[in-house]
């Protein structure tokens, strides 16, 4: 196996920039197959178009409002995205595109548009803030809050599980680390993963000027694949795991950290099947006799999980 380059799969923000786009991750980016993403900084009056082609799309604000028109079929219809402040103030209204759908995005704020090559057509809906599951993860210092809008409970999607995690200043998240790159039936998916990272200022802080909220991340290689990542992020920076073993993601103290992960591979199920790493899967017993940080949830009432 050729040794990996350190970090070759880390993107810093405007890296990947493209036709008004400032992040683009699609089949044209070297090794990548199964899923996709877009990030924007939109002004007032201006629009960029979503054109139409063989993906399923999920249109998610990171900060700001957006109106929506697309048109599938040859039916017109226009949403209207709330959004919110930043991706640290809770969940957000979320919109699904189906393949063949056609759209244009105008509004103020940033946004990201997950994709995914699919074949199979599904309705397109728009999932409102409160009916997005918030879900509480781990315990003690690795306490984090998921927000599963695309996640096969969720939604009624073809190929692609989309959600973002915050995780609070001081802890970890994506732990014990674990992978997802083999097909054992009922045990471990195929899965290609997107992490998009922002970072902030822990909530309730004040800080100079010159603060420079930045966070971790690990990936290291599995049988299927050799990787080497363990970089800073900061906010636009983005990391694909193709394999391997990836966490933990860590949030510096003083700084929290927000990612949005988009998940999609080629086994024909839809599902969220993980090995944790052996030297590390104990970990997760030693959350049971521990309180899930008290600085959680941010901006949504919960559920206690353990995935």
């Amino acid at each position: 196996m050729t040794r990996a380059a350190a970090n070759e799969w880390v993107f810093p923000k405007g890296a990947l920039a493209r036709e008004g786009w400032e992040l683009v991750v699609d089949a044209s980016t070297p090794g990548w197959s199964h899923t996709g993403l877009r990030v924007a900084e939109l002004e007032a009056g201006t629009t960029l178009p979503l054109p139409v082609g063989d993906v399923e799309r999920l249109i998610v604000p990171l900060s700001g409002s957006f109106t929506v028109e697309f048109e599938v079929d040859g039916a017109r219809e226009t949403v209207e995205l709330a959004g919110r402040e930043s991706v640290f103030d809770g969940p957000t209204d979320v919109l699904y595109l189906p393949v063949g759908a056609y759209a244009g995005l105008a509004g103020r704020g940033r946004v990201a548009v997950a994709e995914a090559p699919a074949t199979v057509r599904k309705p397109a809906r728009h999932i409102a803030r409160d009916e997005v599951p918030v879900e509480l993860r781990g315990a003690g210092r690795s306490s984090r809050q998921v927000h599963n809008f695309g996640t096969p409970e969720t939604l009624d999607a073809d190929r692609f599980i989309v959600c973002e995690v915050l995780t609070p200043a001081d802890n970890w998240s994506s732990y014990p680390p674990h992978k997802h790159d083999t097909n054992v039936p009922g045990s471990e998916s195929r899965l290609e993963e997107i992490y998009y990272f922002e970072t902030a200022v822990e909530r309730g802080r004040e800080a100079p000027t010159e603060a420079d909220p930045y966070g971790f991340m690990r990936t290291s290689s599995s049988e299927a694949g050799d990787i080497d990542t363990l970089v800073e992020v900061r906010p636009g920076d983005v990391a694909l795991v193709p394999y391997g073993w990836h966490g933990p993601c860590a949030a510096s103290p003083g700084y929290d950290l927000y990612y949005l992960n988009v998940m999609a591979g080629p086994d024909p199920e839809r599902v969220w099947n993980i090995s944790d790493h052996p030297a590390h899967a104990w970990v997760r017993g030693t959350w049971d006799d521990q309180d899930i940080d008290p600085r959680l949830p941010y901006g949504a009432a919960p559920r206690k999980g353990q995935a």
